[in-house]
């Protein structure tokens, strides 16, 4: 876990990073935040970055929820927390609030995985069912390619040197992804009445547009948010208009304060 503080601090950010990635790729992010005023807490999640253990493989999706709970533990409550999630770190965030309704001041979702797109056909579904019970930790080779999450071309060579970034993920892994996405429809009257911003790429090549808005339409909340990205390509904080992406999210948490 990294911490980035700010002095004076408004508020403190927690990001969740997304599938195959790592919490380091968040660096640049987190400094502006905390060049403006605020303190940022991010890391890697269970399996990925420099965690311990196997490599893109977990039990269950609740590993995830508890290293977040723990994230936000670190945030303490003297201030103001914020909680940012983007791809399946949105989908993180989002049975977090719904199943530990934790108090923070707003929630911040970026092209959240709400519906994947790329997933594995039927026949390959139904084989990858029986190896989930058998063999969960068989890894497979991920559909991801830097190409398909952003424009920006130095972030496409980067990504391609960075050895963090996974190139498979387990037959459990990605079951239990897909569990926690039906969970965050089946719960979401449990969503609390939380400030929401939700921000989508409309050219995204990994999640399905059309799931995020449909969740997002489902969450009955004060204050909510949708905001789609046109020509954005998946990591929004990344591609080539992320000062835009970067002064919406500001202006919400602004907003909030």
């Amino acid at each position: 876990m990294q911490k980035w503080v700010a002095q004076p601090s408004k508020a403190t950010i927690v990001i969740v990073h997304g599938a195959f990635e790592h919490g380091g790729r968040y660096e640049a992010l987190a400094k502006q935040f905390q060049a403006d005023g605020f303190s940022v807490i991010h890391g890697d999640l269970p399996g990925q970055g420099h965690t311990v253990g196997k490599a893109g493989h977990i039990r269950s999706f609740d590993q995830y929820i508890s290293t977040v709970e723990a994230w936000l533990q670190e945030a303490g409550t003297e201030q103001p927390v914020f909680l940012l999630g983007h791809s399946m770190g949105g989908t993180i965030v989002m049975r977090t609030m719904e199943t530990l309704k934790p108090e923070v001041s707003g929630v911040i979702l970026s092209s959240p995985a709400a519906g994947i797109l790329n997933g594995a056909g039927k026949p390959l579904e139904a084989v990858s069912r029986v190896l989930d019970k058998v063999m969960p930790t068989l890894r497979v080779k991920s559909p991801m390619k830097p190409e398909m999450v952003t424009r920006n071309q130095d972030m496409i060579e980067k990504d391609l040197q960075d050895t963090l970034i996974l190139d498979k993920v387990s037959v459990r892994w990605y079951h239990e992804f897909r569990r926690a996405i039906k969970a965050a429809f089946k719960d979401v009257s449990e969503f609390p009445n939380v400030p929401l911003l939700v921000m989508q790429a409309e050219e995204d090549q990994m999640v399905d547009v059309d799931k995020t808005k449909e969740w997002f339409n489902l969450v009955d909340t004060s204050e909510k948010n949708y905001k789609q990205w046109p020509s954005l390509y998946h990591e929004i904080y990344n591609e080539p208009e992320w000062k835009d992406v970067y002064q919406y999210t500001l202006d919400f948490i602004n907003r909030q304060l």
